[in-house]
């Protein structure tokens, strides 16, 4: 009877702070502060882990200061390039073609060339949108320009400049920008509040297009359906506000919401299911400090009439550009969020389910790279490191 139970007994001891292991949050480090969670879940939910046997291959490397890469319709990679070019790469990361063309670009701290969008028509249209810092009146702003993408001659044709999120500020950061269009054919803008005490204040303000995101038309005007179109003294094109510096965006395929992804100060950053009308909170409530170690205004993390985040980190990962998991290639990974992550990094998975996070898993973490962005296309993850590094996530 001993021999029997023993044994037992032994792997029992070994499994089981083997499982407890299993359900430890991927953040240990000391958060910068002690603000508690609004609910359960909201930060350092239990850790996961990928079963299902995937490679991870370098496709490019060293293409210089990148901020996006966007599948295109046909499958190949698009990667804006901040000091004002994009590329278009095939699928194994060879360069096809240099597009050139675009606008003066204000290459200054965290501006450039940033997001680009292709037409949902683009097929028969060959239209795309771009955002970029544009210097404008007495400093800069981010605007979002359209134009006819000319693969055989390598430039942008018949450019326009649709929307600018005013007013100009002088700053080199916070400029956000990532575009994404919703089924109905409008175009989702993000903009940052611009980082200066003078932009900051500006994000709880309607009047202003800073610390917003946008839903607008194909010529920049407001999308039909907008909660402010009727509200005086609003601009008109405001879906969500209380921003601080969102650069991630994407709709989650399982529901058709919105989601995005945003930089607090020291300690939270933010994902947030994006609602019309909703206030996100910043600068008024955070799960941040000020980067000198101050508290930020009143030290709120709750108010009424402002939106939780769905999850927040402290310390910080820097999220930047992000992309839901729509195919079932990898089926565990199936709606899944990915986000590139700067200072963590790495990129985080994070499983969804009822609207909140359930796990958290950190891939790539041994690559030591700082990602800018991630895009899935065809079953695979294309990560974009801020080296100008390309790499592709497929299945074994």
């Amino acid at each position: 009877m001993k021999k029997t139970i023993l044994p037992v007994l032994c792997q029992l001891m070994i499994a089981v702070p083997c499982a407890l292991m299993a359900q430890q949050p991927v953040e240990t480090g000391k958060p910068n502060s002690n603000y508690q969670p609004a609910f359960a879940g909201q930060t350092r939910v239990n850790s996961v882990k990928t079963t299902t046997d995937y490679k991870v291959e370098k496709i490019a490397e060293k293409l210089g200061a990148p901020f996006a890469i966007v599948a295109m319709p046909d499958g190949r990679l698009l990667v804006t390039l901040k000091k004002g070019y994009v590329e278009i790469h095939d699928t194994n990361g060879k360069l096809v073609k240099k597009i050139e063309g675009f606008p003066p670009i204000d290459f200054v701290g965290q501006g450039g060339l940033l997001d680009v969008a292709f037409d949902p028509a683009y097929a028969s249209n060959h239209m795309i949108y771009w955002s970029y810092s544009e210097k404008y009146g007495i400093g800069n702003c981010t605007a979002i320009a359209k134009g006819k993408l000319n693969e055989a001659d390598g430039k942008v044709e018949k450019v326009s400049v649709i929307f600018r999120a005013l007013p100009e500020l002088k700053s080199q950061l916070h400029f956000g920008s990532r575009l994404l269009f919703d089924k109905a054919g409008y175009l989702f803008v993000s903009v940052g509040e611009r980082s200066i005490m003078a932009g900051r204040v500006q994000a709880q303000k309607l009047e202003s297009g800073l610390g917003k995101i946008f839903r607008i038309t194909k010529d920049g005007k407001a999308a039909p359906g907008n909660p402010f179109i009727n509200t005086a003294g609003a601009i008109p094109q405001i879906y969500s506000y209380g921003h601080r510096n969102p650069q991630g965006l994407d709709i989650n395929p399982a529901t058709g919401d919105l989601w995005d992804a945003e930089f607090g100060p020291r300690g939270g950053d933010e994902i947030n299911l994006v609602k019309p009308g909703k206030d996100y909170g910043w600068p008024t409530i955070t799960y941040g400090i000020e980067y000198s170690g101050e508290k930020v205004g009143d030290a709120l993390q709750q108010k009424a009439g402002m939106e939780q985040p769905v999850y927040y980190w402290d310390p910080v990962v820097s999220p930047s550009g992000m992309s839901f998991y729509h195919g079932n290639t990898i089926p565990e990974w199936h709606n899944n969020l990915f986000i590139a992550c700067l200072s963590g990094t790495h990129i985080a998975r994070i499983v969804i389910k009822n609207n909140k996070v359930v796990g958290e898993e950190r891939l790539l973490a041994d690559k030591k790279e700082r990602f800018r962005d991630v895009a899935y296309s065809n079953g695979m993850l294309y990560a974009l490191t801020d080296g100008g590094d390309i790499y592709k996530i497929s299945k074994k």
